[in-house]
């Protein structure tokens, strides 16, 4: 949307992404944020507004107390948002706000009945988070160090396991689990201040269905996925990072599959660069992938081969635009950071998939991750 325009947004900034890019400080309940005139304010309840004037000094903080009793001085019993915003606009003689595509519904009706008029932001109320300014990529940097922390403690745990009957493996004589490496990795994110959510540690066959967390026993001689995208506690910022390893020795297919997945993201990193279609970088990673006799489609009632996207942009959102995909718009732009992680997956196999994080520039892109990567461990 237009800078100029009047933006209103109610949401709160731990969960936002829109909001805490605005404040820059994480509030866990919803409050109000105005850009009047080319003005910020935000109001908020007595609990939070003493500690917006260091940590969102470049917004003018309006106390929601103050705004209720008025109001309650003026005949309104139990003055809530609605109201509030309205007598803001009022006072500054603004009709009419823009709000983004998530703007709560019934606020909305609320402020209809108040006779606020609304405009539904379509493209975005802040497009400029696409392309990330050096200070973020900082953020996003240490943000992807977390993830990195975590990914050499789980590679420390299985170099340290030893494989039993059925090709189990044992750390300490216990076990060891999905469930069990997931939680050494989430423990050491903590510990450097990321918040983990959701990683990924899946074996064998359960490495084919990609956003699958894992279960159970791991095995020696066959691929483990591990993905591992923490949030910064401090900033909001994103990393992301995954490795696939064999604990033990890889069949000759598991090298090859491995091989061919490495040699696509080089393809990819390859082709991003401002000006490029994002649908080009995706394009000449399946192409490849085709080429070397790794079919995508549907099998035996699945889908197997490369059915997800080459990556998508990194920032206060895991998933934020733009999109390396098949049916993706637009061309990559200097300062965009992406993730590069194409993957082969096939039942009887298991899954490969590798991911690091790109800075676009208008030369090539420029690779944020620094962990390496290596198949048998």
């Amino acid at each position: 949307m237009n800078s100029t325009e009047n933006l209103l947004m109610v949401a709160d900034s731990e969960h936002d992404a829109n909001m805490l890019y605005a404040v820059g400080m994480f509030v866990p309940d919803p409050f109000i944020y105005l850009r009047l005139r080319g003005r910020s304010s935000i109001v908020l309840s007595d609990l939070e507004i003493d500690r917006a004037a260091t940590a969102a000094p470049h917004c003018r903080a309006l106390a929601l107390s103050k705004y209720q009793a008025q109001l309650r001085r003026a005949g309104v019993k139990s003055p809530g948002h609605a109201q509030v915003i309205a007598a803001i606009l009022r006072e500054r003689k603004i009709r009419r706000v823009t709000v983004p595509t998530n703007f709560p519904l019934g606020l909305a009706e609320e402020l209809k009945r108040l006779r606020v008029l609304i405009t539904v932001a379509r493209a975005g109320v802040f497009p400029e988070r696409e392309t990330k300014q050096p200070a973020e990529v900082k953020k996003i940097s240490a943000a992807l160090m977390m993830a990195e922390v975590g990914m050499s403690e789980a590679m420390q745990m299985l170099r340290a396991t030893k494989i039993g009957r059925d090709r189990r493996l044992f750390h300490h004589n216990v076990p060891l689990t999905s469930e069990r490496l997931r939680a050494v990795i989430d423990c050491a994110i903590l510990q450097a201040s990321g918040l983990p959510a959701n990683t990924i540690v899946a074996g064998g066959k359960q490495g084919c269905d990609p956003h699958e967390r894992g279960f159970g026993p791991l095995r020696a001689n066959e691929p483990i996925i591990i993905d591992i995208f923490p949030r910064s506690a401090q900033t909001g910022y994103f990393g992301d990072i995954t490795r696939t390893v064999v604990r033990g020795r890889a069949s000759e297919a598991v090298r090859r599959l491995y091989d061919t997945v490495q040699r696509g993201q080089a393809i990819g990193f390859k082709k991003i660069r401002a000006g490029t279609p994002t649908q080009e970088v995706h394009g000449a990673v399946l192409e490849f992938f085709t080429q070397q006799g790794y079919s995508t489609g549907r099998r035996n009632g699945r889908m197997e081969g490369f059915f997800h996207g080459t990556g998508h942009g990194l920032g206060l959102e895991i998933h934020e635009a733009p999109r390396l995909g098949q049916f993706s718009n637009g061309k990559l732009v200097a300062g965009q950071v992406v993730t590069v992680e194409p993957g082969l997956y096939y039942p009887e196999l298991g899954g490969v998939r590798l991911e690091d994080v790109a800075l676009v520039t208008k030369n090539g892109a420029r690779n944020l991750t620094r962990f390496e990567k290596q198949l048998e461990i």
